[in-house]
């Protein structure tokens, strides 16, 4: 399984970018997982007095929400100082995970690889510095003069360039 970050300041176009390469790879034939590390402190994605609310207010450390199109697995448990391995083992069985969120965690894990999006010349700077290793840069901001070893393919224009360029090291 390929791990690919997309990482970036806010409103840098993280989730564009994340979004339009999981339906170009699906498309292309491929099982893709998403990660998406949440900042809000009391975020919860039960629903307070619905059954699995209630489930996990009695004790339960573990439900399972099961409809006729899903299967959502809610596990109560304190995330700070869990290994990003600990997420990737919950995506097996996929061919590529995108990772949006977690930076401390993937900044220098060099088996994850890192899709940098910037709006701007410091932000892509401060990527380099941050990051290892970088994929390629994408975003508003054309890194290209910045970095030429590094190639910038924007999803917005070169969205099929950045698919093979992460279909290419899935295959390596």
């Amino acid at each position: 399984m390929l791990a690919v970050a997309v990482v970036g300041h806010k409103k840098s176009g993280k989730t564009t970018t994340t979004e339009n390469l999981v339906r170009e790879l699906t498309n292309r034939g491929y099982k893709i997982a998403a990660i998406k590390h949440v900042h809000e402190p009391n975020f919860t994605i039960d629903t307070p007095k619905k059954d699995t609310y209630r489930y996990a207010q009695a004790g339960a450390k573990t439900v399972l929400t099961i409809s006729d199109k899903e299967i959502a697995t809610i596990e109560k448990t304190q995330t700070d100082n869990l290994p990003i391995e600990t997420f990737l083992c919950k995506c097996k069985g996929n061919d590529i995970v995108f990772i949006e969120g977690l930076k401390e965690q993937v900044a220098k894990k060099l088996k994850i690889l890192k899709i940098s999006v910037n709006k701007n010349q410091d932000e892509a700077i401060n990527a380099q510095q941050t990051y290892r290793p970088i994929l390629a840069f994408s975003g508003p901001y054309n890194t290209q003069k910045l970095n030429p070893k590094i190639p910038y393919l924007d999803t917005l224009t070169n969205l099929e360039k950045l698919a093979d360029l992460v279909e290419q090291n899935l295959k390596k």
